[in-house]
């Protein structure tokens, strides 16, 4: 497979235009980097046992590490406006590689914790690749390639408890994270020689001034706010089904080892398809309508979900429609905010996913919460409540976005 960029086009300072393989590498690279933040998921009672941290806190692992991905987005992906992306992209893969080394090799927590908030910092190289695909699209298909980069992150999240799982138990935990760097070094290299040379910052400001202008984005520009604020809601819905998902199913009567839950969730990963479905739709003037199904299609997944008790076929075909519903949303919300500020696409980028955040974790404590008092059948009415208050936000905000007629 040769990975090539149309050398021409990246005269006078614009992107040259991204290719089919340079698109799926962009997509492989992403689903690697974002898989890191997650590989520890399902390793939490060995690391426990493992650095002596107490059952109740070792949770700690994975709040660091998403706070150390909630920092990259702001203080890292703007970035990507700033200074040569190629440089960016290749120098945050291998830090990230040492960082994965720093986690394989901790002696102790006081090593562990770090290398871990490392790791989801330099993480967010997800979000600067998909970005330069954005500006590397033309415009009539920049939904496509936003929709095939953004398909190898949800692949990336949902195969990384899979991976995690399975080679902690051939090869120990430790395994997960020297084949991660392995694996991370190779795509840097290929990175390396595939990304166009040398290509023109899209503006010349200081660092500060780039950071204080993401904020100023949302000031100015509506459909970030908009989608945005979608984005939350989604992202707080999904994580209240992943999160206390494990625990109804490594219960009996299903008792599930988990390795079992790992590719249990892998069913989501046909969700992916969503995402380019939902970048052709959008490129054709039809992300808003492609919103509101995305929507519809989440609302009415969590019936399916909550007939766990009941039925585990149920609940599987359940996380294929939310997860093709959630990924329909989310290409949709990139390709309306990726039109209106070309030379801001990272920092659109930078906003839009420190929402994704926020909602993620917001819905990752609650749906604890709600499951420890009312069990499954309240995480899944709670999951509810949240998809159906994206889709009334949507309905009430939609005539603010009428950039959906255009590419």
């Amino acid at each position: 497979m040769e990975l090539k960029v149309d050398a021409t086009a990246g005269r006078g300072g614009a992107a040259p235009a991204i290719s089919a393989p340079m698109a799926l590498l962009f997509a492989v690279a992403c689903g690697l980097a974002v898989a890191n933040v997650y590989y520890a998921q399902p390793l939490l009672d060995t690391l426990a046992a493992t650095f002596g941290i107490r059952p109740a806190t070792v949770g700690i692992v994975i709040t660091i590490t998403q706070v150390g991905y909630g920092l990259g987005l702001l203080l890292v992906v703007p970035l990507g406006d700033l200074i040569d992306r190629r440089r960016l992209i290749v120098g945050q893969s291998l830090l990230s590689a040492i960082a994965l080394l720093c986690v394989a090799l901790a002696p102790s927590a006081a090593v562990l914790l770090p290398a871990m908030a490392a790791v989801g910092l330099l993480a967010v190289v997800t979000q600067v690749l998909v970005a330069y695909a954005a500006i590397m699209a033309p415009p009539g298909e920049r939904g496509r390639v936003v929709g095939i980069v953004t398909s190898g992150i949800i692949v990336g999240i949902l195969l990384a408890r899979a991976v995690s799982g399975t080679l902690s138990d051939l090869l120990g935990w430790r395994s997960v994270y020297l084949v991660s760097a392995a694996a991370t070094l190779a795509v840097a290299g290929l990175l390396w020689q595939a990304l166009p040379r040398h290509t023109q910052p899209a503006v010349r400001i200081s660092y500060a001034q780039l950071i204080r202008s993401v904020f100023t984005l949302f000031v100015e520009e509506p459909v970030l706010r908009i989608r945005a604020v979608l984005a939350m809601l989604i992202f707080m819905a999904i994580t209240m089904l992943l999160t206390p998902m494990v625990l109804p199913l490594t219960a009996p009567p299903f008792s599930l080892s988990h390795t079992q839950v790992g590719l249990f969730g892998l069913a989501g990963a046909a969700g992916a398809l969503g995402a380019a479905r939902a970048g052709r739709q959008a490129d054709r003037g039809h992300a808003q309508r492609t919103t509101g199904i995305g929507l519809t299609v989440m609302l009415l997944s969590w019936a399916l979900i909550a007939m766990l008790p009941w039925s585990i076929w149920a609940m599987v075909v359940g996380v294929v429609t939310i997860d093709f519903g959630l990924q329909s949303v989310h290409v949709s919300n990139q390709s309306l905010i990726y039109r209106v500020r070309p030379e801001a696409q990272s920092r659109l980028t930078a906003g839009y996913m420190i929402f994704y955040s926020i909602g993620s974790a917001t819905g990752s404590i609650a749906s604890t919460m709600v499951y420890v008092h009312a069990g499954w059948n309240g995480v899944c009415l709670a999951g509810a409540i949240t998809s159906a208050l994206a889709l009334v936000f949507w309905a009430a905000t939609r005539h603010l976005t009428p950039q959906d007629a255009s590419p």
